[in-house]
Protein backbone atom coordinates (compact mmCIF):
# COMPACT_ATOMS: atom_id res chain seq x y z
CA UNK A 1 0.00 0.00 0.00
CA UNK A 2 1.26 3.17 -0.58
CA UNK A 3 0.19 7.05 1.49
CA UNK A 4 -1.53 9.61 -0.73
CA UNK A 5 0.81 12.26 1.47
CA UNK A 6 3.54 12.92 3.68
CA UNK A 7 2.67 13.18 7.42
CA UNK A 8 1.53 16.07 8.65
CA UNK A 9 1.82 17.40 12.48
CA UNK A 10 -1.83 16.47 14.38
CA UNK A 11 -3.57 19.16 16.19
CA UNK A 12 -3.56 20.00 19.52
CA UNK A 13 -6.21 18.95 21.99
CA UNK A 14 -7.76 15.79 23.67
CA UNK A 15 -6.62 12.83 22.55
CA UNK A 16 -3.28 14.23 20.90
CA UNK A 17 0.11 14.25 23.13
CA UNK A 18 -0.53 18.16 23.96
CA UNK A 19 -3.58 17.01 25.26
CA UNK A 20 -3.03 13.62 27.28
CA UNK A 21 -2.92 13.88 30.91
CA UNK A 22 -0.09 12.84 33.02
CA UNK A 23 2.02 11.85 30.57
CA UNK A 24 5.67 10.58 32.20
CA UNK A 25 8.56 13.07 32.45
CA UNK A 26 10.02 14.38 29.46
CA UNK A 27 6.89 12.41 27.02
CA UNK A 28 6.75 15.65 25.03
CA UNK A 29 10.00 16.00 24.68
CA UNK A 30 10.47 12.67 23.16
CA UNK A 31 7.05 12.34 21.06
CA UNK A 32 4.83 13.83 18.90
CA UNK A 33 1.10 13.88 17.55
CA UNK A 34 1.00 13.94 13.38
CA UNK A 35 -1.85 12.33 11.23
CA UNK A 36 -0.91 9.71 8.35
CA UNK A 37 -2.84 10.12 5.20
CA UNK A 38 -3.34 6.16 3.88
CA UNK A 39 -5.80 6.00 0.86
CA UNK A 40 -8.92 7.72 2.13
CA UNK A 41 -8.29 7.19 5.89
CA UNK A 42 -6.53 9.62 8.37
CA UNK A 43 -4.59 7.80 10.76
CA UNK A 44 -3.76 9.15 14.15
CA UNK A 45 -0.16 8.09 15.27
CA UNK A 46 2.11 9.62 17.82
CA UNK A 47 6.06 8.95 16.78
CA UNK A 48 9.45 9.07 19.09
CA UNK A 49 12.66 7.72 19.63
CA UNK A 50 16.04 6.26 17.78
CA UNK A 51 16.26 2.91 16.12
CA UNK A 52 14.45 0.50 14.32
CA UNK A 53 10.59 0.58 13.67
CA UNK A 54 8.24 -0.52 16.38
CA UNK A 55 4.87 -0.13 15.80
CA UNK A 56 2.19 -0.86 19.06
CA UNK A 57 -1.42 -1.82 17.96
CA UNK A 58 -3.62 -0.80 21.19
CA UNK A 59 -6.65 -2.76 22.04
CA UNK A 60 -10.30 -2.08 23.46
CA UNK A 61 -11.43 0.28 24.83
CA UNK A 62 -8.34 2.23 24.62
CA UNK A 63 -6.13 4.13 22.25
CA UNK A 64 -2.57 4.90 22.10
CA UNK A 65 -1.89 6.35 25.21
CA UNK A 66 -2.35 3.06 27.23
CA UNK A 67 0.87 2.51 25.89
CA UNK A 68 2.80 5.37 27.21
CA UNK A 69 4.45 3.91 30.17
CA UNK A 70 6.00 1.96 27.80
CA UNK A 71 7.08 4.64 24.90
CA UNK A 72 9.99 6.43 26.76
CA UNK A 73 11.85 3.34 27.74
CA UNK A 74 11.53 1.49 24.29
CA UNK A 75 11.90 4.88 22.58
CA UNK A 76 15.93 4.65 23.79
CA UNK A 77 16.22 1.54 21.29
CA UNK A 78 13.59 2.17 18.58
CA UNK A 79 11.45 4.86 16.71
CA UNK A 80 8.33 4.02 18.47
CA UNK A 81 5.34 4.08 16.35
CA UNK A 82 1.83 3.71 18.45
CA UNK A 83 -1.06 4.32 16.51
CA UNK A 84 -4.74 4.73 17.52
CA UNK A 85 -6.88 2.20 15.10
CA UNK A 86 -9.08 3.44 12.57
CA UNK A 87 -12.11 3.54 14.30
CA UNK A 88 -10.54 4.68 17.62
CA UNK A 89 -8.80 7.63 19.20
CA UNK A 90 -7.84 10.57 16.60
CA UNK A 91 -8.05 8.62 13.42
CA UNK A 92 -10.78 7.95 11.27
CA UNK A 93 -14.43 6.52 11.53
CA UNK A 94 -15.32 5.37 7.84
CA UNK A 95 -18.46 3.03 8.32
CA UNK A 96 -16.75 0.36 6.75
CA UNK A 97 -13.44 -1.39 6.42
CA UNK A 98 -12.69 -3.07 10.14
CA UNK A 99 -12.10 -6.62 9.06
CA UNK A 100 -8.37 -7.36 10.19
CA UNK A 101 -7.34 -7.45 7.17
CA UNK A 102 -8.09 -3.79 6.36
CA UNK A 103 -6.98 -2.64 9.75
CA UNK A 104 -3.49 -4.56 9.39
CA UNK A 105 -3.50 -2.60 5.66
CA UNK A 106 -3.91 0.84 7.34
CA UNK A 107 -1.15 -0.02 9.74
CA UNK A 108 0.67 -1.51 6.77
CA UNK A 109 -0.06 1.89 4.46
CA UNK A 110 1.22 4.20 7.57
CA UNK A 111 4.83 2.56 7.92
CA UNK A 112 5.05 3.23 4.53
CA UNK A 113 4.35 6.65 4.81
CA UNK A 114 6.68 6.98 7.65
CA UNK A 115 9.20 5.74 6.12
CA UNK A 116 9.63 1.56 6.99
CA UNK A 117 9.99 -1.29 4.83
CA UNK A 118 10.55 -4.02 7.91
CA UNK A 119 9.26 -3.59 11.44
CA UNK A 120 8.88 -5.13 14.96
CA UNK A 121 4.84 -5.32 16.11
CA UNK A 122 3.19 -5.02 19.85
CA UNK A 123 -0.18 -5.74 19.85
CA UNK A 124 -2.43 -5.99 22.99
CA UNK A 125 -6.13 -7.43 22.69
CA UNK A 126 -7.79 -6.36 19.57
CA UNK A 127 -4.32 -5.54 18.50
CA UNK A 128 -3.37 -8.93 18.87
CA UNK A 129 -5.56 -10.02 16.32
CA UNK A 130 -4.71 -7.02 14.58
CA UNK A 131 -1.05 -7.80 14.47
CA UNK A 132 -1.62 -11.06 13.30
CA UNK A 133 -3.27 -10.33 10.24
CA UNK A 134 -0.29 -7.78 9.80
CA UNK A 135 2.46 -10.87 10.39
CA UNK A 136 0.33 -13.21 8.25
CA UNK A 137 -0.80 -10.66 5.37
CA UNK A 138 2.73 -9.24 5.11
CA UNK A 139 5.20 -11.82 6.05
CA UNK A 140 7.68 -9.35 3.95
CA UNK A 141 7.22 -6.60 7.03
CA UNK A 142 7.10 -8.05 10.35
CA UNK A 143 10.33 -8.75 12.02
CA UNK A 144 9.07 -10.05 15.13
CA UNK A 145 5.94 -9.77 17.04
CA UNK A 146 4.83 -9.34 20.28
CA UNK A 147 0.93 -9.91 21.14
CA UNK A 148 -0.88 -9.93 24.59
CA UNK A 149 -4.08 -10.47 26.18
CA UNK A 150 -7.14 -12.27 23.97
CA UNK A 151 -7.50 -15.38 21.64
CA UNK A 152 -7.22 -15.15 17.91
CA UNK A 153 -11.04 -15.68 16.41
CA UNK A 154 -10.87 -18.40 13.52
CA UNK A 155 -7.64 -19.52 14.56
CA UNK A 156 -8.49 -20.48 18.05
CA UNK A 157 -11.73 -21.87 19.70
CA UNK A 158 -14.05 -19.45 20.53
CA UNK A 159 -15.20 -19.08 24.04
CA UNK A 160 -18.86 -21.08 25.06
CA UNK A 161 -21.74 -18.52 25.43
CA UNK A 162 -22.94 -20.09 28.97
CA UNK A 163 -19.82 -19.69 30.77
CA UNK A 164 -19.37 -18.96 35.00
CA UNK A 165 -20.55 -15.44 36.39
CA UNK A 166 -17.15 -14.76 36.45
CA UNK A 167 -16.06 -15.39 33.47
CA UNK A 168 -19.00 -13.88 32.23
CA UNK A 169 -17.72 -10.35 34.02
CA UNK A 170 -14.92 -10.13 31.53
CA UNK A 171 -15.87 -11.82 28.09
CA UNK A 172 -19.74 -10.56 28.29
CA UNK A 173 -18.74 -6.57 26.06
CA UNK A 174 -17.97 -9.33 23.04
CA UNK A 175 -21.42 -10.06 21.95
CA UNK A 176 -23.12 -6.90 23.36
CA UNK A 177 -20.73 -4.83 21.17
CA UNK A 178 -21.09 -6.74 18.28
CA UNK A 179 -24.89 -5.30 17.73
CA UNK A 180 -26.70 -3.35 15.40
CA UNK A 181 -26.89 0.41 16.31
CA UNK A 182 -28.99 -0.70 20.03
CA UNK A 183 -25.81 -0.70 22.06
CA UNK A 184 -25.36 2.79 21.02
CA UNK A 185 -28.65 3.65 21.92
CA UNK A 186 -28.19 1.78 25.25
CA UNK A 187 -24.60 3.05 25.96
CA UNK A 188 -25.08 6.77 24.85
CA UNK A 189 -25.22 9.08 28.00
CA UNK A 190 -24.17 6.24 30.41
CA UNK A 191 -20.22 5.80 28.94
CA UNK A 192 -19.01 5.66 32.89
CA UNK A 193 -20.85 2.59 33.31
CA UNK A 194 -20.30 0.84 29.69
CA UNK A 195 -16.83 1.11 30.10
CA UNK A 196 -16.49 1.85 33.94
CA UNK A 197 -17.47 -1.80 34.17
CA UNK A 198 -15.04 -3.42 31.54
CA UNK A 199 -12.14 -1.77 33.32
CA UNK A 200 -13.08 -2.45 37.18
CA UNK A 201 -13.65 -6.20 36.02
CA UNK A 202 -10.45 -6.64 34.25
CA UNK A 203 -7.89 -5.08 36.50
CA UNK A 204 -5.80 -6.47 39.60
CA UNK A 205 -4.45 -2.67 39.83
CA UNK A 206 -6.87 -0.20 38.65
CA UNK A 207 -5.92 2.77 36.49
CA UNK A 208 -6.17 5.93 37.58
CA UNK A 209 -9.10 8.03 37.71
CA UNK A 210 -7.40 10.34 34.93
CA UNK A 211 -6.65 7.28 32.26
CA UNK A 212 -10.06 6.23 32.64
CA UNK A 213 -11.59 9.63 31.97
CA UNK A 214 -9.38 9.66 29.08
CA UNK A 215 -10.66 7.00 27.85
CA UNK A 216 -14.28 6.68 28.73
CA UNK A 217 -14.50 11.12 27.93
CA UNK A 218 -13.48 10.24 24.06
CA UNK A 219 -16.29 7.53 23.77
CA UNK A 220 -18.80 10.05 25.18
CA UNK A 221 -17.93 12.84 23.06
CA UNK A 222 -19.22 12.03 19.97
CA UNK A 223 -22.00 9.30 18.35
CA UNK A 224 -19.28 8.56 15.98
CA UNK A 225 -16.26 7.75 18.74
CA UNK A 226 -19.02 5.37 20.32
CA UNK A 227 -19.75 3.78 16.89
CA UNK A 228 -16.25 3.26 15.98
CA UNK A 229 -15.11 1.61 19.44
CA UNK A 230 -17.48 -1.38 18.21
CA UNK A 231 -17.10 -1.24 14.80
CA UNK A 232 -13.89 -4.56 14.95
CA UNK A 233 -16.58 -6.44 17.07
CA UNK A 234 -19.14 -5.91 14.18
CA UNK A 235 -16.67 -7.36 11.52
CA UNK A 236 -16.08 -10.46 13.14
CA UNK A 237 -17.38 -12.79 11.34
CA UNK A 238 -15.07 -11.19 8.30
CA UNK A 239 -12.40 -11.77 10.68
CA UNK A 240 -12.91 -15.29 11.22
CA UNK A 241 -13.26 -16.01 7.97
CA UNK A 242 -9.81 -14.81 7.01
CA UNK A 243 -8.50 -16.52 9.72
CA UNK A 244 -9.41 -19.58 9.11
CA UNK A 245 -7.38 -19.12 5.37
CA UNK A 246 -4.57 -17.19 7.34
CA UNK A 247 -3.74 -20.20 9.51
CA UNK A 248 -3.67 -22.45 6.75
CA UNK A 249 0.38 -21.10 6.28
CA UNK A 250 2.15 -21.16 9.64
CA UNK A 251 4.04 -18.09 10.84
CA UNK A 252 7.45 -18.93 11.36
CA UNK A 253 8.99 -15.49 12.53
CA UNK A 254 9.53 -15.53 16.63
CA UNK A 255 6.27 -14.68 18.79
CA UNK A 256 6.15 -13.32 22.03
CA UNK A 257 2.76 -14.39 23.45
CA UNK A 258 1.88 -12.65 27.26
CA UNK A 259 -0.64 -13.12 29.63
CA UNK A 260 -1.88 -11.40 32.98
CA UNK A 261 -2.10 -14.30 35.85
CA UNK A 262 -5.08 -12.91 37.15
CA UNK A 263 -6.51 -12.94 33.30
CA UNK A 264 -5.37 -14.88 30.03
CA UNK A 265 -2.84 -16.38 31.49
CA UNK A 266 -1.00 -18.43 29.02
CA UNK A 267 -3.82 -18.33 26.70
CA UNK A 268 -2.35 -15.88 24.29
CA UNK A 269 0.38 -18.44 24.16
CA UNK A 270 -2.11 -21.43 23.45
CA UNK A 271 -3.59 -19.32 20.82
CA UNK A 272 -0.52 -18.31 18.79
CA UNK A 273 0.87 -21.86 19.20
CA UNK A 274 -2.06 -22.83 16.65
CA UNK A 275 -0.94 -20.67 13.98
CA UNK A 276 3.00 -19.72 14.80
CA UNK A 277 5.90 -22.30 14.64
CA UNK A 278 8.20 -19.93 17.19
CA UNK A 279 6.08 -18.99 20.43
CA UNK A 280 7.47 -17.75 23.38
CA UNK A 281 4.96 -17.88 26.64
CA UNK A 282 5.02 -15.19 29.36
CA UNK A 283 2.90 -14.99 31.97
CA UNK A 284 2.90 -11.65 34.10
CA UNK A 285 2.35 -12.08 37.71
CA UNK A 286 0.01 -10.47 39.94
CA UNK A 287 -1.69 -8.14 36.66
CA UNK A 288 -5.18 -8.17 34.97
CA UNK A 289 -5.81 -7.43 31.20
CA UNK A 290 -4.41 -4.38 31.04
CA UNK A 291 -0.81 -5.43 31.38
CA UNK A 292 0.81 -2.14 29.59
CA UNK A 293 -0.86 0.01 32.18
CA UNK A 294 -0.68 -2.43 35.58
CA UNK A 295 2.68 -3.69 34.94
CA UNK A 296 4.55 -1.19 32.88
CA UNK A 297 8.03 -2.39 34.26
CA UNK A 298 7.48 -6.21 33.85
CA UNK A 299 6.48 -5.29 29.88
CA UNK A 300 9.13 -2.93 29.18
CA UNK A 301 12.31 -5.64 30.13
CA UNK A 302 10.02 -8.43 28.36
CA UNK A 303 10.04 -6.42 24.49
CA UNK A 304 13.33 -5.20 25.62
CA UNK A 305 14.78 -8.76 25.72
CA UNK A 306 12.78 -10.16 23.38
CA UNK A 307 13.18 -7.55 21.10
CA UNK A 308 17.07 -7.06 21.71
CA UNK A 309 18.29 -9.92 18.12
CA UNK A 310 16.37 -7.35 16.02
CA UNK A 311 17.69 -3.98 17.81
CA UNK A 312 21.31 -5.13 17.08
CA UNK A 313 20.70 -6.91 13.77
CA UNK A 314 19.40 -3.32 13.27
CA UNK A 315 22.59 -1.21 14.00
CA UNK A 316 25.05 -4.07 12.41
CA UNK A 317 26.69 -1.91 9.25
CA UNK A 318 25.67 -2.64 6.10
CA UNK A 319 28.13 -4.91 3.84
Amino acid sequence: MTSTSNPVPSPEGPGSVSGAPHLPDGFTDTFTSRFVEVGDVRLHAVVGGDGPPLLLVHGWPENWYAWRLLMPALAQDFQVIAIDQRGMGLSDKPQEGYDCATLANDLVGALDALGHQRFAVAGHDTGMVIAYALAADHRDRVERMVVAETTIPGVAPSPPFFVPSAVNDVLWHIAVNRLEEVNEQLIEGREDIYFGFEFEHRTVHKLPDYALRHYIDHFAASREALRGSFEFYRAIDATTAQNTQRKAERLTLPVLAIGGEASSKDGPANAMKLAADDVETLVVPDCGHFVAEEAPEAMITALTDFLAPYRDAAAEPVG
